[in-house]
């Protein structure tokens, strides 16, 4: 049997570049799927669904290993959404100074071939020194992070304005938990490493 073909349902250039530490070929096809939350839904079964229907909505072939992914930062109760211009970034910033946020990620493989889907959420605490303004100010116009829940790249200069990261899966801080994924994939029949 010829190795699978790989998909990630995504557009996100981070999950890209995550997925291509892995070595292996893969596609990438943008899922047209309905992201907003349903009423009650926590964040944790947001994450799950969304990435779900991801891996579900993109068309691959029947050899295909699709992957699905989603983000739900939250705290204090308050689920975070990308920031988009430098005025938001800087009150999502100030909100989380001294404060920890909880990022949620979820992940789906689906297994074209025989339905079978492999699912997790993986979470990971951030804990925020406290920040001042100049620190805001200064980290916004060197990372210009407004594409990212947070307001922050961890895998950049962002990672100055955290006292602690706690995670069983680093990578999933920025968006695609890397070493649940490959138990995944193993599972799935692709040798990894």
């Amino acid at each position: 049997m010829s190795r699978p073909r790989l998909v990630l349902a995504s557009t996100s250039p981070y999950r890209r570049e995550l997925l291509r530490r892995l070595g292996l070929p893969f596609d990438c096809l943008a899922p047209q799927v309905d992201e907003s939350p349903r009423p009650g839904e926590t964040p944790q079964a947001l994450v799950r669904r969304l990435s779900r229907d991801k891996a579900l909505a993109v068309a691959a072939g029947p050899e295909s290993l699709v992957i699905g992914s989603d983000q739900a930062a939250v705290c204090a109760g308050e689920v975070l959404g990308k920031p988009g211009g430098a005025e938001a970034a800087r009150a999502q910033l100030r909100f989380l100074s001294g404060r920890t946020v909880v990022f949620h990620t979820g992940l789906c493989v689906h297994e074209v071939r025989t339905g079978r889907l492999h699912e997790a959420c993986v979470d990971t605490e951030v804990v925020f020194r406290s920040l001042t303004e100049d620190e805001i100010a200064r980290y916004l116009e060197k990372e210009r992070p407004y594409d990212c829940a947070g307001s922050f790249k961890s895998e950049g200069l962002g990672i100055t304005l955290f006292e602690a990261i706690r995670s069983e899966d680093p990578t999933a801080l920025v968006g695609l938990p890397l070493i649940r994924l490959a138990a995944f994939l193993r599972r799935c029949g692709l040798p990894l490493p």
